[in-house]
């Protein structure tokens, strides 16, 4: 392929897969406390139905929203949050936080490690500045991203997987640790279970896996959290 066509092609495929794009739709809200899963397609894709199943079986009364958007870097998920709004419509208890495997992208939605920072550290903000109608802040939960294990053309390669481990996961770890944010570490989940990730997504074995990743954590906090209110009352 002559250079001179590779940024037009770039450019048609990103044209092509914004068409595609898909924004979650805001249900109703039941009056249970809510769960807002934030994050791209691997967010999108199947882990909130299992998380709600994991949260149902511990007897566990939630409301689990996917505010997963395909194809999202940290900067297109800024643009939803404003577009959507959908922070301030759930007022949520929770919000589980996985994003910047689209970052990495070698064509127009690839980001410098500074300006991801200066993203997620945006998007941790409006999440922060929030207050849910009883006075509540939603406390975050926030990911590493897993690892990137074959490139794929236009899209990712050797230097997008190279990136991952030695300035994306060190940036997201470095933001929780300054917030004091509660870490899920789903770079070590897959890096130790490979054949959970067969590509950039994960397998349905690998969704679920990231599922109970999820509930390990979440779910003792939700079962205080429903405790204290129980006690208040």
């Amino acid at each position: 392929m002559k250079p001179v066509f590779r940024p037009l092609i770039l450019f048609l495929l990103h044209v092509l897969a914004s068409g595609c794009r898909r924004e979650p739709v805001v249900p109703a809200l039941s009056g249970l406390p809510v769960i807002l899963c934030a994050g791209d397609s691997i967010t999108a894709s199947s882990y909130p139905k299992h998380l709600k199943k994991l949260l149902v079986r511990d007897g566990l009364a939630v409301q689990v929203i996917n505010a997963g958007v395909k194809g999202d870097s940290t900067a297109e998920y800024i643009r939803f949050l404003e577009k959507s709004r959908i922070i301030e419509r759930c007022d949520p208890s929770w919000v589980l936080l996985q994003l910047g495997t689209n970052d990495l992208r070698i064509d127009s939605h690839a980001t410098t490690t500074a300006q991801f920072r200066a993203n997620l550290e945006a998007i941790l903000d409006r999440i922060a500045r929030h207050r849910n109608k009883d006075g509540s802040t939603p406390r975050i939960i926030l990911a590493t991203i897993p690892p990137i294990p074959v490139e794929v053309r236009w899209h990712f390669d050797a230097g997008s997987r190279a990136r991952v481990e030695a300035e994306i996961n060190p940036a997201i770890r470095a933001i929780a640790s300054q917030r004091g944010l509660i870490l899920a570490d789903h770079h070590a989940l897959f890096a130790a279970r490979p054949d959970l990730l067969p590509d950039v997504h994960p397998s349905e074995d690998g969704y679920l896996a990231l599922a109970a990743s999820w509930h390990r954590i979440l779910a003792p906090l939700v079962s205080t959290a429903a405790a204290n209110k129980t006690e208040v009352r």
